[in-house]
């Protein structure tokens, strides 16, 4: 195996830490005769639970040998890779690169484990070739990932040649792209002093919007500019502001289901990640997606700075700002900074002699978003329209009337009329078995 991994020129990022890597050391050890077999034992053992590690993640079965060898193809961010992602390949030096690297994985995917597991008296290389999954429930895995590996590696593993590997992963990498961004929908912005990382969310995003109950005409607003967006139209910044619970940050995350097949990525960002802003924009620049950047609740105090800092971010400092990132952000404040009388005032006031011009500051950051979308509290009949929704969707087995009833004294012991406050009701329901014990009466 050593051998052979040592061919591999575009597709060796993985090399040092990764489970190939590890392999090829064994076996030439192994092949060497330069290592005690017990110690051999355990360096297999361990590369194994690695793999059983990325099965279980991904709720894998079958081949893992061959899921494993996948998710390196996948997962790899080379020059070859990304070209694809942004355009088919071509005849040229990076195409005929990959067909020799190819070749090593072809030979890779039917590697014969026999020799060594004979020599070390173990079997665990082959069973993982016929492995059987325990039982398990589907929400605990992102099952965007386990689904494209699955489909994927069976079709490798049927592959003649190393030319429909090359066919096969070409196809892949234009249609999702590569690495992190290809198999997960929604992600987090996180900063270091010297990089930003975009770290996935899972399974996050599974939601469309047909799903989410009620605010139809607000979700149409959405819809068109997101669309126009995936389109390559002009497209605007988007805020969603109103009251609480209303689904604004909902909305938002349910884009990522409705159009992650359309090459949307959904990218949260708190305020404390501001100032990696701009080093993010850079990068998504680069990748062939549709990025929303996701300011969730985002409002700031009267003498808050970060405000001028995210508006210079809008403004795109010195370049210009992605065409294919859009920030997305939802608030309870329509204007996003706490507004007070003196505020309104030109009289002087703790040494701002203009302070009308302090208000017009602070408002032109709203103004920053062509697209302002309220959110307002239903009304108590748009409530219970919500309620009686989601009661079908979940094939609920209760008396319209009982149920409405128990709804309105739901929203009274807490206080709002709200989706979200709809949503717990009916959550509540289910938990009870889609039924009212008596000891669940009494808390109603």
């Amino acid at each position: 195996m050593y051998r052979e991994t040592a061919r591999l020129l575009l597709y060796d990022g993985l090399a040092g830490d990764s489970v190939l890597s590890a392999l090829s050391d064994i076996f030439r050890d192994w092949s060497r005769d330069s290592c005690d077999k017990d110690f051999l034992i355990s360096r297999v053992y361990a590369q194994v639970r690695r793999i059983l590690g990325l099965a279980d993640s991904f709720g894998l079965d079958g081949n893992l040998w061959h899921a494993y060898l996948t998710w390196v193809l996948m997962n790899s961010c080379n020059p070859f890779t990304l070209s694809c992602e942004r355009a088919a390949p071509g005849e040229n030096s990076l195409s005929r690169f990959a067909r020799e690297d190819f070749s090593v994985f072809h030979r890779l995917f039917h590697y014969d484990f026999s020799a060594l597991e004979r020599d070390l008296g173990i079997d665990c290389l082959s069973e993982l070739c016929h492995y059987r999954a325990p039982a398990r429930r589907i929400q605990i895995y992102n099952r965007d990932a386990s689904r494209q590996i699955s489909v994927l590696s069976r079709a490798l593993s049927s592959a003649e040649n190393a030319g429909d590997i090359f066919a096969l992963m070409t196809a892949y990498y234009r249609q999702y792209g590569v690495g992190a961004f290809a198999v997960n929908r929604i992600f987090r912005l996180c900063t270091r002093p010297d990089q930003v990382d975009f770290t996935p969310l899972g399974d996050a995003g599974g939601v469309t919007l047909d799903e989410l109950a009620g605010y139809e005409m607000q979700k149409q607003t959405l819809r068109r500019n997101t669309e126009a967006f995936l389109a390559g139209r002009p497209a605007n910044n988007v805020l969603l502001y109103g009251d609480a619970g209303t689904g604004k940050s909902t909305s938002v995350r349910a884009l990522a289901g409705e159009y992650f097949g359309q090459g949307l990525r959904i990218i949260e960002v708190s305020q404390r990640t501001f100032a990696g802003l701009t080093a993010a924009a850079a990068q998504l620049r680069s990748r062939n997606y549709h990025f929303i950047l996701l300011i969730d609740d985002l409002s700031f105090e009267e003498n808050d700075p970060e405000y001028k800092f995210l508006k210079a971010a809008m403004e795109g400092g010195v370049d210009n700002w992605p065409e294919n990132v859009l920030i997305y952000a939802t608030s309870n404040r329509r204007h996003l900074v706490r507004e007070t009388w003196s505020d309104r005032t030109d009289m002087e006031h703790q040494g701002d002699i203009h302070r009308s011009d302090t208000v017009e500051e602070k408002l032109s950051l709203a103004a920053r978003f062509g697209v302002r979308i309220h959110y307002g509290a239903p009304s108590p009949r748009e409530y219970l329209d919500i309620v009686r929704e989601l009661a079908a969707r979940r094939h609920l087995d209760i008396d319209e009337k009982q149920l409405l009833d128990r709804a309105k004294t739901w929203e009274v012991r807490n206080g709002s009329f709200s989706g979200r406050s709809a949503q717990q009701f009916i959550r509540f329901l289910q938990g009870s078995a889609q039924s009212i014990p008596a000891q669940a009466e009494k808390l109603l």
